[in-house]
């Protein structure tokens, strides 16, 4: 018996055919789901029988055949014609008298449900072959929201079956090989969430840029979700670590504010949305809480659980949400198998790495964005403003332009990269850029106005989430590793510095036994930016200098404490580098800047002395206690102490850098504890660099302080030789392998062994020196923590120094 209109309770995932991936999925979770606490809106499916049976009253597939016969997908204007004919044939069909009554009925009863004579639904379309393994037809067919009344809801169901023959879906179909008449066409008729009234957005279940497993993402805009698909706004973007989330901890381990200067709500016209201006002040809020964050993400593993246990694999998913600003409650409006990163295999990491240095790079760069994915790309810039000019687009081009939508589909994929001024990390442009391999910009908000047609530009996704343009064709290397092949040492545990938590995710791919030196510097710099004391003091600053207090401001827009921004932006930057490397440890080395460092830090100048010679002034511990800096330590305490109580991430552990005496080091542990990091408690281990000949000296005494050393190399050898290795007169002279740092590096291990003391090197020497590495692992070393991009090739030195070491 053939189903024209069913309820969406009544199908499955094995409903595909008859309803679509999108509507089979939505039956899914309502049958499975509902029951855990999870909230979807109800409704019906105008299935693709009665699409067919549409297709066979009106006489319309012969028709359709004749106008795409001979049809040359590359020729954007010849597609354009033939999809608009096609469509234009299908609205003017009409419905069979029995679906038509049928469509009316389910409607009546739905609003009957929802107390009300004449519901508010969204139409929207799913193809029965969408979603599928082989074939993704992200936003292919049509959404109709805020669509009231039985006989508009007929129209937009018949625009549904019309908008499979858009000109994307028709590119779509050529490409994956699809008959286009063996992919039918339903429509799901779902209650309309009030998002306009609340927020919507997208939510990923592993990080959609480095396929990372073990985080949850969410994007949020207010109003209607179609905003944040076309690109329109910037997404504030949440990101939760899954397993300390499931151990109750409120584990958001970043937060970024989005610029939501718009949104659509509901319109009262013939056009029943419309896009109006957001409040300045509303711009500064987040568009979800902490709590409705956190609730989002259980849902979402939950989903995810469900459909991996289901298809028997891992199966993460692309989830849409919407907050209903009427009832104050959140629901799940669309989920679907993530496509790109289910189907890599993790065996073979891909790196790119752009060489030079970080200044002649910085010279060249031109705009910076969104970066999406982790890829290079040379060429030349075409700038479209519209589709009007889509034929002079050439194969191997650099598309730069405003937004796009699906309709720009099949200029997109002959393209070598995609640069928007618009769009955040779930629009359009990303979504089709990842699934086809290629890297994208997105929200440079001015890439068509600084780039020129003709210029060669290189395209940078592999510096971390920020996307950088430059100028002319720089170098890069791109390397295949298999990981599979990698030796892994029995003893030493081999671990990372790692700077930039943008990276973290990335290289946790890597071989490795967590983070041995993961600096703060990096993330004060270009995350926080302001000095600690300048936003402490901020209130005396706004009355002596009233332009200062306005770049800090605006730095911290969202922030009314502007404290509390320090505590968070360096909570969030530590997060991000523990849960990529949990459960392994992670050692956090506290701030190291050197005053002439500090001074350059936006309103460092008016707390920072000028010094002679900062590299031996006031650094490292003996700020962490001086009345001056004091204050300014206790957001650094508060942010580690906000890692491990709140989030959950107990794998970091404290380093203190440049500590010339015990009794420092006990002064350090002394405030520390003031600000609630106890030695010990919670598991908390707290290590000291050994950089100073003095700590080697005195590691006896160190050593009943703290839990451990790491050698710092680079000021070991540069105290031990009394050297400026920034000197070109004497740096010929610097050299970790100098028999004086090795006897000192030898002491050190002896008396670590000697008194039950973990001890690892986090400096330079054993990334740039194998043989350095080789001496290390013969004294006993417990850890070796390596620059990422030396990791792999490190490995089978350590390995091989092993074997020898066990052999004598």
């Amino acid at each position: 018996m053939e189903e024209f209109v069913v309820w969406l309770d009544e199908v499955g995932i094995e409903d595909i055919p008859l309803v679509g991936g999108k509507n089979a999925s939505l039956g899914e979770m309502i049958r499975n789901l509902s029951p855990l606490g999870i909230n979807i809106p109800y409704g019906f499916v105008v299935t693709s029988q009665a699409y067919y049976e549409f297709l066979r009253y009106n006489k319309l597939e012969e028709e359709i055949r004749k106008i795409l016969k001979g049809l040359n997908t590359d020729d954007v204007k010849d597609l354009q014609r033939r999809g608009y004919e096609v469509r234009e044939l299908i609205k003017g069909g009409e419905f069979p008298k029995e679906i038509e009554e049928k469509i009316k009925e389910y409607y009546k009863k739905l609003s009957k449900r929802y107390n009300t004579h004449a519901l508010d639904v969204a139409v929207r379309s799913s193809a029965t072959a969408e979603d599928l393994p082989d074939a993704s037809f992200a936003g292919q067919q049509e959404t109709y929201l805020n669509v009231v009344g039985a006989e508009n809801v007929i129209v937009a169901v018949k625009n549904g079956f019309a908008s499979l023959f858009t000109d994307r879906a028709i590119v779509y179909r050529e490409r994956f090989g699809f008959d286009h008449f063996k992919v039918g066409i339903a429509m799901g008729v779902q209650k309309m969430v009030r998002s306009d009234l609340g927020s919507s957005g997208v939510m990923f279940t592993l990080d959609p840029e480095s396929g990372f497993r073990d985080v949850v993402v969410i994007n949020a805009i207010y109003g209607l979700g179609e905003l944040i698909v076309q690109g329109m706004v910037t997404p504030d973007e949440f990101m939760v670590f899954k397993p300390t989330l499931k151990e109750g901890y409120s584990s958001i381990i970043e937060k970024k504010l989005g610029r939501k200067d718009r949104k659509m709500v509901y319109a009262s016209g013939p056009e029943r949305v419309k896009i109006v201006n957001v409040p300045r002040k509303e711009q500064k809020l987040f568009a979800l809480t902490d709590e409705e964050v956190l609730k989002l993400a259980q849902w979402g593993m939950k989903i995810e659980e469900y459909y991996s246990n289901k298809n028997g694999r891992w199966t993460p998913m692309d989830i849409e949400w919407a907050k209903d600003g009427k009832l104050n409650e959140l629901f799940i409006v669309q989920a679907r198998p993530e496509t790109v990163h289910s189907r890599k295999e993790n065996r073979k990491v891909k790196t790119y790495v752009i060489l030079g240095s970080e200044e002649e790079r910085r010279k060249k760069r031109l705009l910076y964005g969104i970066a999406v994915g982790d890829k290079v790309a040379v060429g030349k810039v075409k700038i479209l403003y519209s589709l009007e000019d889509a034929d002079k687009f050439k194969e191997g081009e650099i598309l730069v332009t405003d937004i796009t939508d699906p309709d720009w589909e099949p200029i997109m994929k002959k393209a070598r990269a995609i640069i928007t001024n618009r769009g955040g990390r779930t629009s359009h442009a990303a979504i089709v850029a990842r699934e086809l391999g290629i890297p994208a910009i997105v929200g440079t908000y001015k890439a068509t106005e600084v780039l020129k047609d003709g210029m060669e530009i290189t395209v940078s996704c592999a510096e971390g989430e920020r996307g950088y343009v430059y100028e002319g064709r720089l170098n890069f290397k791109e390397e295949e590793i298999d990981l599979e092949n990698i030796p892994r040492p029995k003893k030493v545990k081999v671990m990372m510095n790692i700077g930039n938590p943008e990276s973290a995710f990335r290289y946790s791919f890597l071989p490795n036994d967590g983070v041995g030196l993961a600096r703060e510097e990096f993330i004060i710099s270009n995350y926080i930016k302001v000095h600690p004391l300048a936003l402490i003091k901020f209130e005396e600053i706004k009355e002596k200098d009233p332009k200062l207090a306005q770049k800090i401001e605006e730095i911290t827009f969202g922030y009314e404490d502007k404290a509390t921004y320090f505590v968070k932006k360096l909570s969030y930057g530590i997060a991000k580098i523990a849960s990529a490397f949990y459960p392994n440890p992670v050692i956090v080395r506290l701030s190291d800047f050197k005053s002439n460092e500090y001074a350059k830090l936006i309103g460092g100048e008016l707390f920072e002395p000028e010094e002679e010679n900062p590299m031996l002034g006031w650094r490292g511990a003996s700020r962490y206690y001086s009345e001056e800096f004091k204050e300014a330590f206790g957001l650094e305490c508060k942010a580690i102490l906000r890692v491990r109580n709140k989030m959950g991430l107990k794998n970091v552990k404290v380093m203190i850098p440049f500590c010339r005496t015990p009794e420092e080091g006990r002064r350090v542990l002394k405030i520390m504890e003031e600000f609630g990091l106890k030695r010990g408690e919670n598991g908390l281990e707290i290590y000291v660099m050994a950089e100073i000949p003095s700590n080697v000296i005195l590691a006896d005494e160190f050593a009943k302080i703290f839990d451990g050393f790491s050698i710092g190399s680079n000021d070991l050898t540069q105290l031990t030789l009394g050297i400026d290795r920034d000197s070109s007169l004497v740096a010929h002279l610097y050299d970790e392998r100098n028999e004086a740092v090795k006897r000192l590096i030898e002491m050190l291990i002896g008396c670590a062994k000697k008194n039950g003391r973990k001890v690892g090197i986090c400096g330079q020497a054993p990334s740039d020196f194998p043989d350095f590495a080789k001496f290390l692992v013969k004294l006993g070393i417990d850890s070796i923590s390596l620059n990422p991009d030396s990791i792999i090739r490190t490995l089978p030195v350590i390995v091989e120094a092993e074997r020898e070491t066990a052999l004598k």
